[in-house]
């Protein structure tokens, strides 16, 4: 997998390849590639996500690890807590602290695993901002990274990071407003449902146009009311094309 090493998110700047020719091939007509990595594929069990925050002092808290799904390179659905081991949690977010202690850095940061078939986890992005997985925390968490990223710039002590409740988070991407505004009304028929919208004025596919999150007494349960919910906008958004 070709990567570009600079400017590159949400599937954008990646190029599969299957030899040593065909990289030389598609580095010779796409310099804006350049530069860039060349990675392994590795079979996946699923990817993974911690959320942290460090202190100028070097104190770190984390949020739950989070469970992503993508679709076509874009974060497509998060779930929280992660349905993982707890071992295997627990090392994702050592791996996360040591990672942000040899930067030593200050703010909220991501860190992407991929997990294998063997639970082995391996870093997939760092991203030192408050990150898309992480949005759940707004309707699920005491703070949010959005608060905490605040907290620590303004020298601010940590808030707690505890998930009050089980969510799952579903982006809203430009797709679904092919035939206009998306029948919000879906989304508030739901009880343990938030909508956020971005404010973005021109909506176009792949574009993140928004969230949603939906709480619920179990990662599962918060899943399947999510992928309800998203089912039932897609159908929508796409019986309205059709028509």
């Amino acid at each position: 997998m070709i990567k570009t090493a600079r400017f590159g998110y949400d599937g954008k700047g990646q190029v599969r390849v299957e030899s040593a020719e065909e990289v030389q091939e598609i580095l010779s007509h796409n310099s804006d590639l350049l530069p860039c990595i060349l990675e392994e594929i590795v079979p996946l069990r699923l990817e993974i996500s911690v959320i942290l925050a460090r202190t100028s002092a070097g104190e770190i808290s984390h949020w739950p690890v989070a469970e992503n799904r993508h679709h076509q390179g874009i974060l497509d659905i998060t779930i929280a807590p992660a349905r993982i081991r707890d071992e295997l949690a627990a090392r994702a977010r050592k791996m996360a602290s040591e990672i942000a202690e040899r930067l030593e850095y200050v703010g909220v940061m991501a860190v992407e695993f991929f997990v294998t078939g063997i639970d082995q986890i391996l870093v997939n992005e760092i991203a030192p901002r408050p990150h898309n997985s992480g949005h759940y925390t707004l309707d699920a968490c005491i703070t949010s990274q959005f608060e905490q990223q605040v907290r620590v710039l303004c020298d601010l002590p940590l808030g707690s990071t505890e998930q009050l409740r089980p969510a799952a988070m579903i982006n809203l991407l430009g797709d679904l407003w092919q035939e206009g505004t998306p029948p919000w009304t879906l989304v508030f028929q739901e009880p343990e449902a938030k909508l956020h919208l971005y404010g973005k004025e021109k909506p176009r596919p792949g574009r993140k146009m928004g969230h949603i999150t939906v709480l619920g007494p179990s990662a599962n349960e918060a899943l399947e009311r999510a992928l309800r919910l998203k089912n039932a906008l897609t159908t929508t958004a796409s019986c309205s094309v059709a028509v």
